[in-house]
């Protein structure tokens, strides 16, 4: 198999990282918008390698940040309720709202929406699509906040800024902080809250190092090694 190479664009810019440099968050924010060379507005991604096993369930980490400057692009909400739910769903703004017509539209494939959100009350019927959203990471669930009953609160939150988090197998997470065209207070605040959140996520059976690296990168840039107790050190 070809090993890929990097482009020139990104050779050229690549020569403003010290790769063996561990950098303090506002200096690679800074960076980071150096890095840029692609004409669209690139994602801003933390990257957080744990010291877990997620194989265990007690070392499993998942939860919510709320990023402060939001995500940067619009957000598709879908709900599934029923009854007085319907309207408080489509009153509070979200994009799709029902029940077994959207589970039937699901089971044909169709996934044109970033978050599903449930009410306790139909997940008998949801359940069904564990396979269909679950390995996409859009089934609704309690750890994720996306089963309730404050439909509103909950749609106002993901339409704003609200993003999920789940370690994957190899103990890596990749969580979203909005885009490089964000200002650097605004990158800062979105990044100190991510960080937050998966410390507070600290799972019960973690021993030893919890957080073993974090980096900061751009759809398509070089990444940039963060110093961790500065990074752990930034508070909301």
């Amino acid at each position: 198999m070809a090993i890929k190479k990097h482009g020139k664009k990104y050779l050229e810019v690549s020569k403003l990282l010290e790769v063996e440099k561990l950098y303090e968050p506002k200096e690679a924010v800074e960076l980071l918008k150096k890095l840029n060379y692609v004409k669209f507005d690139p994602t801003v991604e933390v990257h957080m390698k744990l010291g877990v096993d997620p194989r265990h369930a007690d070392q499993m980490v998942r939860g919510v940040a709320m990023l402060p400057a939001g995500t940067g692009k619009e957000v598709k909400v879908l709900v599934f309720a029923q009854g007085e739910k319907v309207s408080e769903a489509e009153t509070a703004g979200a994009d799709f709202v029902g029940l077994d017509d959207l589970i039937k539209q699901i089971e044909g494939d169709w996934l044109g929406f970033d978050v599903a959100i449930a009410t306790p009350d139909v997940m008998g019927k949801v359940g069904r699509l564990g396979k269909k959203l679950g390995p996409r990471g859009l089934m609704p669930s309690p750890k994720a906040g996306t089963i309730t009953f404050d439909l509103a609160k909950t749609i106002r939150e993901v339409k704003a800024g609200r993003v999920e988090f789940k370690v994957d197998k190899t103990a890596l997470l990749h969580i979203p902080a909005g885009k490089l065209s964000f200002s650097e207070d605004a990158l800062m605040s979105n990044i100190t809250s991510v960080i937050d959140a998966v410390v507070r996520a600290r799972p019960s059976g973690a021993k030893g190092t919890y957080v073993k690296s974090v980096v900061l990168t751009s759809t398509m840039s070089p990444s940039i090694r963060l110093d961790i107790p500065t990074a752990l050190a930034l508070k909301p």
